[in-house]
Order: structure tokens, then sequence, then C-alpha cells
């Protein structure tokens, strides 16, 4: 049960980064193949170099109400994309607006399908 959530998860992540690359114009993704390995990817990036960066800059975060949080989640899909070919994301703004979008974009699917 637990693998099988997983992996449907993993799916709707890959759908959710490719229905933000068709939204916004700075994030590319060329396949689904594409954007399953980066949706991995992205996750991996996030639950470590994101979950340091986020311990050690909390005080700014708290500082910025919040900000800050957005600048990190953004940096870590402009990593992501240095890591998967087939993935890219131009600039800074584009990664910022990206994640954003990602996370809305992802909460939603995973409500649709009932996780």
């Amino acid at each position: 049960m637990f693998i099988r959530g997983w992996i449907i998860h993993w799916l709707l992540s890959g759908v959710a980064l490719l229905i933000v690359a068709n939204i916004l114009p700075g994030i590319q993704v060329d396949s689904f193949g594409s954007a399953l390995i980066a949706a991995f990817v992205i996750g991996l990036v996030s639950a470590t170099v994101g979950l340091i960066l986020k311990i050690v800059l909390l005080p700014f975060i708290l500082l910025s109400l919040g900000i800050v949080w957005f600048l990190i989640n953004g940096f870590m899909l402009k990593l992501a994309s240095e890591f998967v070919p087939g993935f890219r994301v131009y600039g800074c703004f584009s990664a910022v607006v990206g994640s954003i979008l990602l996370t809305l974009v992802d909460y939603v699917l995973n409500r649709l399908v009932g996780f």
C-alpha cells in the first residue's frame, strides 16, 4: 500500500511538472520521462539541500515572513534542472514562480486522486 501511494504521488508530481511547464514559459520539459526524473530529483534535492538551507536560514525565513522560503524552493527547482536532461528552468523569476505553481498544482492533483 505504501509503495503504491508513493508511486502514484510520483506520477502525479510528474504530471504537475508538465502542467506547470505548459503554463509558465520559463520552464521547459521535453517529455513525460524527463518530468518523472525531474520530479524525483526535485524531491531528492528538496529533502537534502533544501532541508539544510531551510534549517540554516530559518531566522531569515521568519524575518521575511516566508519570502525566503519561496526563494529556497525556487533555488531547489533551478538546482534540479541542472541535473536532469530534458528539464530546464530559465531565470530566477521562473524558478520561484514555478515552484509556487508546482506546489499548488501538485496539491490539487493529489486531492483529486484522494491523497
